[in-house]
Order: structure tokens, then sequence, then C-alpha cells
């Protein structure tokens, strides 16, 4: 099934949420492990998410192998392989965010972002085997059969679209689409499409592809599942990293008093990163039951599209409250300038949170979880 060039119709997507995407990592190695047959074909991503889509996609090894090989590379992660967070540094940087502020935008060496992402774009560049940028194990998978499309999506600063660049087989002809505010487009991936899509508002900076300028691919993302469908998914496995909560835990108080910056932050990462996919998801599972309710004639080309969804068992924010203390001293002073140490769900913190410790921790729950619904996800991908 991993190496049939017929079209198997499994998409996987992966959601953004910065360093919880080590999440994904645990899930990835449950199904590779136990449904060894069920090798994904379509490959999409966003953010985070879209690096581990990346990663998969230009790997030629079994796919057991390279999840294994991607659980390593996550596990080793440390803060200084994403952004600088040296002193000198950080400090420059919140003195030019500051004279931007005080100037009235005149400022002569203005900061385009809070950290610098120079480490992480060398890091993509050797992980995901870039030759002069550009992401030639993507085009081996198509070739080779396994891999029948991949995507990354990100936010065009520049006309304020949704972006979702595409690249897939030669002979497999999947018309471009376009819809109010967000469109596809046919490229090679390169490594800058990767950063693009990866990079946080503000605080990492805009990538320039092509002569746009790009963010984050989560902020105008409004249907997550929208690019698996239209590259002919007939299943969709989505790992989502955010954690559903009870309704007596998301009526249960944050923080007391005001709310800090980071509080503020979490709240607007999570409502333009993650909220989306529970949505999107309802919308499909809604409309497969009209679908379902119609006769051929009446579907009007609409089609039945399994969906299978992976979530955190735990609040990935509150527990990056634990591992707060062993941040880098100069960016941890900085973080809890911001109030990280006033709210009891630090969602803004795990975002950057790329410890070994709470990584490791994330790829074992990740794991686990999948494990927990194995019984329900071998009933989906064996239907």
């Amino acid at each position: 099934m991993g190496n049939g060039t017929e079209p198997r119709g499994l998409a996987l997507v992966l959601s953004g949420g910065g360093a919880r995407a080590a999440y994904q990592v645990g899930v990835l190695r449950a199904l590779a492990r136990e449904c060894p047959q069920a090798v994904p074909d379509i490959l999409t991503g966003v953010s985070a998410g879209g690096i581990n889509a990346a990663f998969l996609a230009t790997r030629q090894t079994p796919f057991d192998d390279k999840v294994e090989r991607l659980a390593q590379m996550w596990s080793g992660l440390r803060i200084d392989d994403v952004f600088r967070v040296d002193l000198r540094d950080l400090a420059s940087r919140t003195l030019r965010w500051g004279g931007r502020l005080l100037s009235g935008g005149q400022s002569p060496l203005p900061a385009k972002s809070f950290v610098d992402t120079l480490p992480l774009r060398e890091m993509l560049a050797r992980e995901l085997q870039a030759d002069g940028g550009l992401l030639r194990g993507i085009p081996e998978s198509l070739a080779h059969g396994w891999l029948r499309s991949f995507a990354i999506t990100a936010s065009s600063y520049t006309t304020g679209q949704s972006i979702t660049w595409v690249q897939t087989r030669q002979d497999d002809l999947i018309p471009a689409w376009e819809r109010p505010q967000r469109r596809s487009e046919i490229c090679a991936i390169r490594v800058d499409h990767v950063m693009a899509s990866a990079a946080l508002p503000f605080f990492f900076p805009a990538i320039e592809v092509d002569g746009s300028w790009y963010g984050d691919g989560g902020i105008r993302l409004t249907a997550p599942l929208s690019p698996a469908i239209h590259l002919g998914a007939k299943k969709i496995l989505a790992v989502s990293t955010r954690y559903a909560s009870t309704t007596k835990e998301a009526g249960r108080p944050q923080i007391v008093g005001y709310p800090p910056p980071a509080q503020v932050a979490g709240v607007l990462f999570n409502a333009i990163f993650l909220d989306q996919l529970d949505g999107d998801a309802l919308q499909l599972r809604q409309l497969n039951q009209l679908i379902d309710g119609q006769s051929e004639e009446q579907r009007n080309g609409l089609r039945h599209i399994d969906l299978f969804v992976v979530r955190p068992s735990q609040d990935l924010g509150r527990l990056a409250n634990e591992y707060e203390a062993d941040l880098p001293r100069a960016f941890r002073f900085l973080t809890r300038g911001l109030g990280t140490r006033e709210t009891r769900s630090n969602d803004m913190l795990s975002l950057v949170m790329f410890q070994p410790d709470y990584v490791q921790r994330l790829i074992a729950m990740g794991e686990a979880d999948a494990r927990a619904r194995l019984p329900e996800l071998k009933t989906f991908l064996s239907e």
C-alpha cells in the first residue's frame, strides 16, 4: 500500500502550534508502528505542522523510519536551534521596537521581529535536505509513487490572502482552486515556503517569496481541511494541537486580575491558529450527513469524506508552565515581562517552548493518545 502508484486518497492534515507540533510526531509514531500499511499519499500542513509534513514528504525511506528520524529531530531540539536567544540580540531588538514606537515609526533601524530565525532556516535546509533552497526530495517522492500531493499554506501580508502552495505529480492534473481570500498555487516547494508558513506574526520575521511577504499560514486559513479535499482525499486524518477542554474546565479562570499580554496573546493565537480546525471538522461532518441522505444524482458531485481527528488529552499550555524555569535566562526574563507567570494556561509560551523535556513529553503524549484510540483508528483506516 505504501509503494503503490494507485491513488489511495488518505490525507494527513497537520495543524500549526509551534512547539506543540511535537505532539503530532507522537501520533505519527503510533500510526507507523500499529498501522504500517496506512501510508498517507496526500500530505498537507500549516506552520509547524507544515514542517512535519515537509520532513515526511522529502524522505524516501519507509514511513516508520522517517517518523523515527522526525522524532529524533524534535527530541534534540533546543530553543536556540529555532531562534537566537543571546542577550545582546534580544536586547537590541527590544530597544529597536521601543524606538519605533517612541519615534512614531521614524526609527532608522526598526526591528522586523522579536527574534532572529536564521537558526531555523539553517536547520530546515539541513533536515529537509534542501539543494539551493529547493526541496528536491518532494519530486522524488512523487516520482516513486508513494506521495500523490504535498501542500503547505501561508498568509500573504502583501495581499491579505491565504495561499496554499501545492506540488503534485505531473500526470495528476489537479485544478487550482480559488475562494474568497484563499487560493492555491502550483509550484516547486522551497525552504522559503516552509519558513513563510511557520512565521509567527510579530514574533518571527515575515518571509519574502517571489516578491510578496508572507507569515504564518494559520492567520487566514478558515478551512484547514480544504487543501486535502481539493487534492482528492477520500479519508482525512487530522492531528490538532488544541486541547478540547470540558465545560467545567472552560469556565475556570486562567488569571487573577487584569489580563497580562501573555494571556491576551494566548487567546488570540488559539483563536487564529488552532480553533479553525474544530469548526471546519464540524462543518465536514454535517456535510457528510447531508450527502449520505441524498441519491447519487442529487449530490451534484459532492462526496462523503471520512474524517478522524486526534487531539491532546491534556492542556499543552498548562503543561508548559512546568518547564518555564528551564528557558534560557534572557528569553525567560523577557517573557516574564509579558506576564507568563501570571496565567495558569500558558498558550503563548507553549508555542515557543522548544525545550527537549517539554518536546519529549508531548511526543510521548501523542503516542499514548493515539494508542488509546487505536481500535477506532484501525476501523477508520480499514473501512
